[in-house]
């Protein structure tokens, strides 16, 4: 039991410094797996998928602009992790925090948690990288 905590915990840590190393290029590729089915490599909201569901997806790009200029990084958060109950522009997103915590399953308890919200972060980081 302590040898798996241990490796757990190595690979979180060790996760961890990757994001940090090149968290955008992170960003970037969970914002490509994640998102842009939906909202578009560009992130504008003409993804691929956007018409097949029959809504208009929003502008990532402009979430600033739509906040008085500022990145609403805590609420932008919560709409992609989805857990909280904030489904401010509706039901067809995806529910993240849950999907990349079950993806993350394998390393158990609380390190499970921690690499969803890693992963959480680096897409939020990306988004707010690309704001016009």
């Amino acid at each position: 039991m302590k040898a798996r905590m241990m490796a757990a915990t190595c690979f979180v840590a060790l996760s961890g410094a990757a994001l940090a190393a090149d968290g955008e290029e992170a960003g970037r590729n969970e914002y490509r797996a994640a998102c842009a089915g939906c909202h578009g490599e560009s992130a504008k909201g003409d993804g691929p998928v956007g018409p097949i569901l029959n809504i208009e997806m929003p502008d990532l790009t402009k979430l600033s602009a739509a906040n008085d200029g500022e990145f609403p990084f805590q609420k932008t958060f919560m709409i992609v992790d989805g857990r909280a109950g904030v489904r401010a522009h509706g039901d067809p997103m995806p529910i993240w925090g849950d999907r990349f915590k079950a993806e993350a399953a394998v390393t158990g308890g609380y390190a499970a948690e921690i690499m969803a919200r890693g992963r959480l972060l680096a897409l939020v980081q990306y988004l707010e990288s690309i704001q016009e």
